[in-house]
């Protein structure tokens, strides 16, 4: 045995190892997910794919990183009810609520676990957490550190200016939906019509140009290209497919999928309007007693319930609103849940919402937060 060409090939496989600590593998174009810090800047809207991979938007370092939870165990629909979630997490973290800012809600349709995204402190050196929130009202904090994980870069990021009135870089991410394959983000963009619609196809390789949108605003008696989208819901009208997007002061919009090419510029069809002074916040489809709805959380409005059976056959808005709950398609108050902050899918009859004590509006919301199974009305 040549022990001196076994030292040497035991010296190399030190050496190695000793590279691959330091310069942990690069995120592949394959689908393969690394087991290295997500590197993530800032946790916002969240979104489930296939096989529990849990989409995050991360607005301030501009790209969207999916998430391997290993959560794929199927479990009873037993829903969750957890009073003072942000009281919860902020002890799990070791700060005072008012140190936590709760950013989003999404639902694993395998396990029916639900997670949430929030930062740890509310300025520039904010920390992001995710946090898995099981049926027993147990809360576990993924490890951001050391998780398997594939990121994206975004091509058409805004510049960051902390001195504007709401931050661009903010906004770089309002809503995502994973459909047919794709990411479908939207946002802020650094494009002259700077609201923008984008489709990543995932495994991730790389992220086109958004589109660009512009609207007509009723609220404002204008087109509008500045404006993001705020929700938006993937929908079938007149079997053909759409994005229904809603905006702040509160337009309704449709705009086709075939239409979103990269860098291309598309004018939404305004169909609704919910009224002035008001964020939506998200939004719901569903089918009941053999009719379909939207149902909308607003900031100012509280919750609404949209008819959604005929959306093709309404006029497109294109003139100032003078009476909103007249215009477009028809919408119900509904009075059965208030303070609602978010609001996601849990099945075909239920939904998951985040309430708050008070607050709103274009406002802080007041805690403590409640995180419980709603029913769809």
């Amino acid at each position: 045995m040549d022990y001196r060409k076994l030292a040497v090939v035991a010296l190399a496989s030190a050496v190695l190892i000793a590279l691959a600590v330091r310069h942990p593998a690069t995120i592949g174009a394959d689908g393969d997910r690394d087991r290295v810090n997500a590197g993530l800047k800032s946790a916002g809207v969240l979104t489930f794919g296939p096989d529990g991979v849990l989409f995050v938007g991360d607005s301030m370092g501009g790209a969207i990183t999916a998430l391997e939870t290993g959560d794929r165990t199927a479990a009873q629909n037993a829903g969750v009810d957890v009073k003072g979630i942000d009281e919860k997490i902020a002890a799990l973290v070791g700060i005072m609520p008012s140190d936590l800012l709760i950013n989003d809600v999404a639902v694993n349709s395998i396990s029916k676990n639900v997670y949430v995204s929030a930062s740890r402190g509310r300025g520039p050196d904010a920390t992001p957490l995710i946090v898995r929130v099981e049926s027993s009202g147990k809360l576990t904090l993924l490890p951001l550190d050391t998780i398997k994980h594939e990121t994206v870069s975004l091509a058409d990021v805004p510049e960051a200016n902390a001195s504007a009135r709401q931050n661009p870089r903010t906004q770089t991410i309002t809503d995502m939906a994973f459909v047919d394959g794709n990411v479908m983000v939207a946002g802020m963009s650094n494009e002259e019509w700077s609201s923008a619609l984008r489709s990543i196809p995932y495994p991730f390789k790389n992220a086109n140009k958004g589109t660009q949108l512009q609207i007509w605003h009723s609220s404002h008696g204008r087109y509008e290209t500045q404006s993001p989208v705020r929700t938006f819901v993937p929908y079938t009208i007149d079997n053909k497919q759409y994005v229904l997007a809603a905006y702040t002061c509160t337009p309704l919009v449709k705009i086709p999928v075939s239409d979103l090419k990269a860098g291309a510029q598309v004018k939404g069809v305004t169909i609704a309007d919910l009224g002035a002074g008001n964020q939506p916040l998200d939004m719901v489809p569903y089918a009941k007693d053999g009719h379909q709805f939207i149902l909308i959380a607003n900031s100012s409005f509280g919750v609404v319930k949209l008819h959604a059976d005929n959306l093709g056959q309404y006029k497109p808005i294109d003139s100032p609103t003078v009476v909103h709950v007249k215009a477009g398609a028809p919408h119900d108050k509904i009075t059965s849940v208030t303070n609602v902050r978010h609001l996601t899918q849990f099945d075909g009859s239920r939904a998951i919402a985040l309430t708050s004590a008070g607050g709103g509006g274009f406002g802080p919301a007041i805690g403590p937060f409640n995180l419980q199974t709603i029913p769809l009305p």
